[in-house]
This record gives C-alpha cells, sequence and structure tokens, in this order.
C-alpha cells in the first residue's frame, strides 16, 4: 500500500471516529473531549507535511471548541434554573438528573433506527433535569408552581445547552477532517 492510500485511509478513519464521539455526545459522553484525544492521535502519527497534515494549533483549536461546548451545554442549564429562581442545589440535581435521564432515554430509545435512541437521550435528559430541578428544589419550601417554572426552566436550559453542544461537535469533527485532507 503506498503512504498516500495510507494517509487517505487514516484521514477518513479519523472522519469516521470522530463522527462516532459525536454520536457519543448525544447520549451525554464526553464525545468532545474524545474528538481532541483522536485529532491529537493523528496529529501525532500524521504530522503536518508541506500541505496535508494537521498541527497542534488545529488540536489547541478542538480544544477550545470543546471547552466551548462544555460550557454551552452546563451554564445554559444552570442558567436557566437561576434565572427562574432556582438554587445552586436545583441546578446541580437538574445536571445529574439529565445525566441520567439521558442514559435511561438512550437505553429506552424510540423504534426508529440510528436516531430513535438519540432522541430518546435529549428528551431523557430534558426529563431527568426536570426531575432533578424538581428533587433539588423540595427542601426550600417553593409552592408547586415555583418548583414546576424552575423544573421546565432547567429543563428547556438542558435541551438548549445539548443543541449548542452538539452543534459545536459538529462544527470539531468537520474542521478536524478539513485540518487532515487541506
Amino acid at each position: 500500500m503506498t503512504e498516500s492510500a495510507i494517509y487517505v485511509l487514516a484521514g477518513v478513519g479519523l472522519a469516521f471516529a470522530n463522527t462516532l464521539a459525536w454520536v457519543a455526545s448525544w447520549f451525554g459522553m464526553p464525545g468532545t473531549w474524545v474528538i481532541v484525544a483522536l485529532t491529537a492521535l493523528a496529529c501525532h502519527f500524521f504530522p503536518s507535511q508541506g500541505m496535508l497534515g494537521l498541527s497542534w494549533g488545529s488540536v489547541g483549536v478542538l480544544a477550545g471548541l470543546a471547552v466551548l461546548g462544555e460550557v454551552l451545554e452546563t451554564a445554559a442549564s444552570a442558567a436557566s434554573t437561576r434565572k427562574a429562581g432556582g438554587s445552586r442545589r436545583g441546578a446541580v440535581f437538574a445536571m445529574m438528573g439529565a445525566i441520567a435521564g439521558s442514559l435511561v432515554g438512550a437505553f429506552m430509545g424510540i423504534p426508529i433506527p440510528v436516531v430513535g435512541p438519540m432522541i430518546a437521550a435529549v428528551v431523557g435528559a430534558a426529563a431527568g433535569a426536570f426531575g432533578g430541578a424538581w428533587i433539588g428544589e423540595g427542601r426550600f419550601g417553593h409552592t408547586i408552581a415555583a418548583r414546576l417554572a424552575i423544573s421546565r426552566a432547567a429543563a428547556t436550559g438542558r435541551v438548549w445547552g445539548t443543541v449548542g453542544k452538539l452543534a459545536v461537535g459538529l462544527l470539531m469533527v468537520t474542521f478536524a477532517t478539513a485540518a487532515f485532507f487541506l
């Protein structure tokens, strides 16, 4: 096999592996960080040569994007919870509930091939954030209406945070693939 063929196969393999890591993000896994790690490995084994190859600067850009994705995901849910009058405890419980709900949703799934479990994971995360905020705010003597508002805000914030992180992850996959080949 020629060196060019090995390079192309490695690039296709990186794109495929990064796409799988992005899909893992749908289920609440640290897919953006896996993208950074996989691209760093590719950069180590296929360093920049002339016009082709990855540079460590590209890996740095990906790491910055991964941080942005985490900030978007976490801040959206926490900010929504706090804006609705929730406590720090409610925000923490909402995040824990979102992780648990995402995993349950992914395993229960929706009977649509490929995208069903992804959609169910996002819905499960929203339901988990709702339940977590509800439980977290239970000790503060809020009325049922206030707890509902806080819980709804946590669920909505979680969905928007997930959408933001998924958009950043897709940008990362595209950037890493383009950086490898261009």
